[in-house]
């Protein structure tokens, strides 16, 4: 399951594709939520993209969205302080 109950919200695992034409949510599969970035995969440039643009999409402040593992991978786990699974689904209409 690509979203779970974590101890202030949900925590959430992503497949990030870095250096895409847009930044975009492509969608959700059994373990992932699927995001395109602008970013490069360089210097934590993805990760911090990957941060503010998840904020952006759920609008929620940056502070809420913090990197929980993944650090130099693709796929990354996220914390979402303040949404519940289903309210993060809702939000992103999946």
């Amino acid at each position: 399951m690509w979203c779970e109950p974590w101890k202030t919200g949900c925590a959430v695992t992503v497949k990030v594709t870095p250096r895409a034409s847009k930044n975009a949510i492509l969608g959700a599969e059994a373990d992932w939520l699927r995001v395109a970035l602008t970013a490069p995969p360089v210097d934590g440039k993805a990760n911090e993209a990957a941060r503010r643009f998840l904020a952006e999409a759920l609008d929620l402040p940056r502070t809420s969205v913090t990197l929980l593992s993944g650090q130099t991978a693709r796929l990354k786990r996220f914390a979402i302080a303040g949404l519940t699974p289903e309210a993060l689904r809702s939000k992103l209409g999946l």
